[in-house]
């Protein structure tokens, strides 16, 4: 057992300095260690001087900082992306589509990691031989944009005509397009900066324009409603990437629906003047828009005798209802299919309509009563029931979320606030079962925090039959 320690030069004629400790102590390291400071101290020699490593021109500190910003100013100066595509003419094209993004801010680590991971793309496709033009563009439109503008006009916002509004944005937005492009300059990204695609462009608009008017022209242009998500406190439309979920109390509510004709046809049991169709939803404030029940083509349905009334519900959900309706007495009188239902009516809870009994699979028994309240104009799968059986896409809600004119006698009141004087009025006329509150997730608006609401808006449509457009 020992150590030892040898020197010798490399090919450079540096001293190399090898120890090899062979099963020794702690004791023995320390002294061979001290023996190895000795030799570099009595040699003047530096421990970084014995490390055998290739020898290099470049600097120990990059100084990127420094040498990034001259290496893209020489790039542009020597103007490299326009070289790279001379030199790529005839090769085989390859084009990435470049999602644009909004003018309305500095770049964020979002839209940084965008840029860099399609420019990582492009240029590896461009050293495999490719032609790889790239164009980026900006997004000069829309709700991002006039919301911060909107923030600097400040209360200016509700008088500004209409055409100084648009041209506020459209400064606005020339604005950040020039600070957005050198700071995605700045992240290396090569491409062809002089000529970028803008929204904004006049050329771009009246090609889009010209194509509408394509289609206006062969009667493809429709006006129609569609419930979108919409926040009343920002008074627009809302994109699903522009939803957020978080935690909310809402109320829990079953109500019922009276039948509007006789059902003993279906079944003897639903015999009688006290049949009702139970429904149960978290948004009282829709009932107003009401329109439909929807049942389940595939589910049974049962007639539950509860005192002198007859509620039909789910046969798989009568537990669950009885319990959450807190009803202990009751009775099966017995069961159905859905089918003969369909286009049957009953009434409406407190406005004057029928409400129509239609079919559609999507009636799940997660939850519920089986029977549920369909109101076109303020959900996604009751606008497709509402087109299917020809209802009105009916919406008595305005932009600030306050009931029309045709809501009746709550016409005024804002939503969700209007909750409590619906629950309470349709308990004093002995239509709500039950009502409870539950916490559950909700969407909120990316930018005021607030829960919004699902209402129909007027929109423009280009249809897809009148053309034959579908594939």
């Amino acid at each position: 057992m020992g150590f030892a320690v040898a020197t010798n030069a490399n090919s450079y004629g540096t001293p190399l300095i090898n120890i090899n400790f062979i099963n020794v102590s702690d004791l023995k390291r320390q002294e061979a260690l001290a023996r190895l400071e000795k030799y570099l101290k009595e040699n003047n020699m530096d421990y970084r001087d014995t490390l055998n490593l290739p020898q290099t021109g470049f600097n120990m500190k990059a100084n990127l900082a420094q040498k990034e910003p001259q290496t893209l100013k020489r790039w542009e100066k020597e103007q490299l992306y326009q070289r790279i595509q001379e030199n790529a003419k005839g090769k085989p094209l390859f084009i990435l589509h470049d999602g644009p993004p909004y003018a309305n801010g500095n770049i964020h680590l979002g839209t940084a990691f965008n840029k860099i991971l399609k420019d990582i793309i492009l240029r590896s496709k461009r050293m495999a031989g490719f032609n790889v033009p790239y164009v980026p563009g900006w997004d000069c439109h829309g709700l991002p944009i006039e919301h911060n503008v909107d923030k600097e006009l400040g209360e200016k916002k509700h008088t500004i005509p209409k055409l100084s509004k648009r041209s506020a944005c459209r400064k606005y937005a020339n604005k950040w397009i020039k600070i957005q492009k050198e700071q995605f300059k700045r992240l290396g990204v090569l491409g062809d900066w002089d000529k970028p695609y803008l929204t904004i462009d006049y050329s771009y608009e009246a090609a889009i324009a010209r194509e509408f008017n394509k289609f206006l022209q062969s009667g493809a242009v429709i006006r129609n409603r569609k419930p979108v998500y919409w926040c009343s406190t920002c008074t627009t439309a809302l994109a699903e990437a522009e939803v957020e979920y978080a935690d909310h109390t809402s109320p829990s509510v079953y109500v019922k629906f009276a039948a509007a004709e006789d059902f003993s046809d279906i079944h003897p049991s639903l015999a009688g003047n006290k049949v009702s169709f139970v429904i149960w939803t978290t948004t009282p404030w829709t009932l107003p828009a009401n329109l439909a029940i929807a049942l389940n083509p595939d589910f049974i349905y049962a007639a539950v005798a509860v005192g002198d009334e007859i509620l039909i519900v789910a046969q798989d959900l009568i537990e669950t209802v009885m319990a959450a309706t807190e009803v202990r007495d009751y009775s099966i009188l017995g069961t159905f299919a859905a089918k003969p239902f369909e286009h049957r009516k009953c009434r409406h809870p407190f406005m004057d309509r029928e409400s129509l009994l239609v079919l559609a699979d999507y009636v799940t028994a997660d939850a519920g009563t089986g029977c549920v309240h369909t109101a076109p104009g303020h959900g996604a799968d009751d606008y497709l029931t509402g087109l299917k059986y020809g209802l009105d896409i009916f919406s008595p809600v305005d932009d600030e979320g306050k009931y029309t004119k045709d809501a009746g006698r709550y016409a005024g009141q804002r939503i969700p606030q209007v909750n409590k004087v619906i629950t309470a009025d349709m308990a004093a006329s002995g239509v709500l079962l039950n009502e409870s509150s539950i916490r559950h997730s909700y969407p909120h608006c990316w930018r005021c925090k607030e829960p919004v609401i699902y209402r129909a808006t007027p929109q423009w449509f280009i249809s897809m039959e009148i053309n034959d457009l579908r594939i």
